[in-house]
C-alpha cells in the first residue's frame, strides 16, 4: 500500500487537514498529484510544502471552486491530458456548516448541496470519462461522514449531504464496475484537525471519552484507509462505506463539552 509509483491522484478540498495529509502521502508514495483548494493561494503554499517535504515536485495545485462545475470539469480533463490518464480520485472537498432546522436559510442549503453533493457527483463523473477515455482500472473515492448515519444536533443539513455521498458510492460503483473502476465512500468519525481543533479546543480529549477505543480520530487514520482502497489489495472492495470512527457509531454519544453550534464551522462558506 506504500508504492503508488506513477500513479496519477487527483484531491479536492486539500488545502489543508485530511485532503493535505492524502495528497502528502501519494507523493511519499511515488505519485504525481493534484492539489485542489477553492483558496488558490493555499493550494500553491501546501502543494510547495509537500514538494520541499518529499524532496521533488510530486504536486500540482489547483485553484478553484468544486461548485464551479465547468472548472471543474476543465481542470480534471487538462490534468489527464498533461499526464496521460488518471489513476486514482479522493472527492474530499466538502463544508460544514452548522444550523438549526428552524433556522436554516436557503441560502446555506443551496451551498451546502452545491460543495458536498453536486461537486463529489461531477467531479466523480468527470474523473470516470478519463478512466474509460484510457483504458484505465481506476479507483474513486467520496468522503462521507458518521453524520451522515447517525442524526447530529445542529447539522442536519451536512448529515442529509453525508448521507447522500453513501448511496452516492453505491450507484456510481454499479454503473462504472464494467470498467473496471471501484468507487467506495469513507465515512470519518472525529478527526483532530485544525478547522475541528478551532470549534472546540478541548476536541481530543473531549471525544476521546466517547469513542469506544479510547481516543480521538487522526489524519493518519483516513489517509491510511484512503491508501489501502487505492491498492491492489482493494481491487475487489466497491461500493462500501468504511466507517473510521474508533466505533463511535455503535453506540454515539456526545461529548458532554462539545459545542452545540461551534462558531468557525457555522460559517457560510
Amino acid at each position: 500500500m506504500t508504492n503508488f509509483d506513477g500513479k496519477r491522484v487527483f484531491v479536492t478540498g486539500a488545502g489543508v487537514g485530511i485532503g493535505y495529509a492524502i495528497c502528502h502521502e501519494f507523493a511519499k508514495a511515488g505519485a504525481i498529484v493534484a492539489l485542489n483548494d477553492m483558496d488558490a493561494d493555499l493550494a500553491q503554499s501546501s502543494a510547495t510544502s509537500i514538494n520541499a517535504d518529499v524532496g521533488r515536485e510530486a504536486v500540482l495545485a489547483y485553484g478553484f471552486d468544486i461548485a464551479d462545475i465547468p472548472v471543474l470539469q476543465q481542470t480534471i480533463q487538462s490534468f489527464a491530458n498533461q499526464y496521460g490518464g488518471l489513476d486514482i480520485f479522493v472527492a474530499n472537498a466538502g463544508i460544514t456548516n452548522y444550523g438549526s432546522f428552524l433556522e436554516y436559510t436557503p441560502e446555506a442549503f443551496d451551498r451546502i448541496l452545491q460543495v458536498n453533493l453536486q461537486g463529489s457527483y461531477f467531479s466523480a463523473q468527470a474523473v470516470a470519462k478519463a478512466m474509460i477515455a484510457q483504458n484505465i482500472f481506476g479507483r474513486i473515492m467520496l468522503m462521507s461522514s458518521v453524520t451522515g448515519e447517525q442524526a447530529f444536533l445542529n447539522l442536519g443539513a451536512y448529515g442529509i449531504t453525508k448521507a447522500g455521498i453513501r448511496m452516492m458510492a453505491r450507484s456510481l460503483a454499479l454503473e462504472l464496475g464494467e470498467y473496471g473502476i471501484t468507487v467506495n465512500a469513507i465515512s470519518p468519525g472525529a478527526i483532530l484537525t485544525e478547522r475541528t481543533l478551532a470549534d472546540d479546543p478541548k476536541f481530543e480529549a473531549n471525544w476521546s471519552s466517547v469513542t469506544p477505543v479510547g481516543r480521538g480520530g487522526y489524519v493518519e487514520d483516513i489517509t491510511a484507509t484512503v491508501l489501502f482502497l487505492a491498492s491492489e489489495g482493494a481491487r475487489h472492495i466497491t461500493g462500501q462505506t468504511l466507517q473510521v470512527d474508533g466505533g463511535w457509531t455503535l453506540h454515539s454519544p456526545l461529548p458532554d463539552g462539545h459545542p452545540e453550534q461551534p462558531e468557525e464551522s457555522s460559517k457560510l462558506k
